[in-house]
C-alpha cells in the first residue's frame, strides 16, 4: 500500500472491536476503534476515514442509524457492516442505506479484505 488507509471499527463489543482493529493493523491498514456510533459521530472526524465498519446492533444509535447521520451531513465515506444476526432482512436495511457489503460474524479476514477493496474503489 503507497499509504495506510484510515478504517474506524464501530463496535460495542470491546473483544472483538479490540481483536478486529489489530487484525487490520497486521494487514496494514491505519484502524481505531469506537465503542458506539455515538463516539464515532462526537469525533467528527467522518471525512478523514477511508472506510467505516460497523455493527448493525449496538445500544443506542445502530449501525443503520449511524449510516443514515452519515448521509443527512452528506459524508460518502464507504461503510461495511457487520453483524451476527441471520435476519434475511437486516441484508434489504443494510443496502437501503447504501452499505458496501454486510458481514455475518464470525467471518474471514479475506472476505473482509475483499469487501475493503470493494469500498475503497466504490468511492
Amino acid at each position: 500500500m503507497s499509504r495506510e488507509l484510515r478504517i474506524a471499527v464501530v463496535d460495542d463489543d470491546e473483544p472483538f472491536r479490540a481483536a478486529l482493529v489489530e487484525s487490520l493493523g497486521s494487514l496494514g491498514y491505519d484502524p481505531s476503534g469506537f465503542d458506539s456510533a455515538e463516539q464515532f459521530v462526537a469525533a467528527d472526524e467522518a471525512p478523514a476515514w477511508d472506510c467505516v465498519i460497523t455493527d448493525i446492533h449496538m445500544p443506542g444509535m445502530s449501525g443503520i442509524d449511524l449510516k443514515r447521520v452519515l448521509l443527512v451531513r452528506g459524508c460518502k465515506v464507504p461503510v461495511i457492516m457487520i453483524t451476527a444476526r441471520s435476519e434475511p432482512e437486516l441484508e434489504t436495511a443494510a443496502v437501503a442505506v447504501g452499505a458496501i457489503c454486510l458481514l455475518r460474524k464470525p467471518f474471514a479476514s479475506e472476505t473482509l479484505v475483499r469487501c475493503i477493496d470493494k469500498a475503497l474503489n466504490a468511492g
